[in-house]
């Protein structure tokens, strides 16, 4: 472990130590099958009523699409935030006052392309410079993950990188792909597993040849301060967050509504409407 690592907890220890040298950890086997059915059930009806309307899903890439949605849209959504790994990779990560400030779903379908690499936010200073982590991507998928379903590829290693002189300092150039290429690692996840990687972890979706969407949810985590919340609309009805426990409801960065009105997507990310190469 370097100075600036958390050190965890016994059990998660492996773990922490595998985020910071790869960028990505996972749990194998979180949840049941039963479980995942239901959350892939939730996610296709929460992406194909946000598709039907203006702003209630982005575009990241030909065929493949980006939908924020309410946590009220899965039935799970207590079960996701209240893993014991999940609340532990959090709080060994970014604090025990982390905070949860997005859930929604990433899907492809047959058609869609290599994306570029890419991360999700451009890297602060505590980061590139000072080796901590100060937002975490949990993604759980719905379906067991094969070659031909467009699987993630992580470039290993890559959430140190300064990253200040790429396009809107999230996008390197294309003359390194080749480089991340050859660090790269696919990503074969199956139903019930989840993942927990650095929101500058290079990464890429590719080309989806199965006639199998692939849906996964993102839970986004921060650590406070880090100020992610803005970018997405997290909003609840009042008697539903009455109901959330201590722990959740002091760390749900959110609007609290009478009423859900249709969310419009905030966390549009331009350079991934165009394709990028294999």
């Amino acid at each position: 472990m370097n100075a600036h690592e958390p050190a965890g907890s016994d059990p998660l220890r492996a773990d922490v130590e595998a985020l910071y040298r790869d960028g990505i950890a996972a749990c194998r086997g979180a949840f049941t099958r039963a479980f995942v059915d239901r959350l892939r059930e939730d996610m296709m009806s929460a992406f194909w009523d946000a598709i039907q309307r203006p702003g209630g899903a982005v575009g990241r890439g030909p065929r493949r699409w980006y939908v924020e949605a309410p946590p009220q849209a899965f039935s799970g959504f207590m079960e996701l935030v209240t893993h014991p790994w999940v609340h532990g990779m959090a709080e060994a990560v970014l604090g025990p006052r982390y905070e949860i400030v997005e859930i929604g779903l990433d899907v492809p379908f047959q058609g869609a392309r290599y994306q570029p690499w890419h991360r999700d936010f451009p890297s602060p200073r505590e980061s590139y410079e000072d080796r901590r982590i100060t937002a975490l991507a949990f993604n759980v998928t719905g379906v067991d993950v094969t070659p031909d379903m467009g699987p993630l590829e992580v470039a290993h290693g890559t959430q140190w990188d300064d990253g200040r002189d790429w396009k809107h300092l999230m996008f390197p150039p294309p003359e390194l792909w080749p480089g991340y290429a050859a660090r790269a690692v696919r990503k074969y996840p199956q139903a019930g597993d989840i993942s927990c990687r650095s929101a500058l972890t290079l990464h890429r979706g590719t080309e989806h040849l199965s006639p199998v969407a692939r849906p996964v949810l993102v839970l986004g985590y921060d650590a406070p301060g880090a100020g992610h919340a803005a970018l997405h609309d997290l909003t609840v009805t009042r008697d539903f967050h009455q109901a959330l426990p201590l722990l959740v409801r002091e760390r749900l960065v959110c609007r609290v509504v009478e009423r859900l009105e249709p969310m419009v997507q905030k966390h549009a990310i331009e350079g991934l409407v165009m394709a990028g190469e294999p």
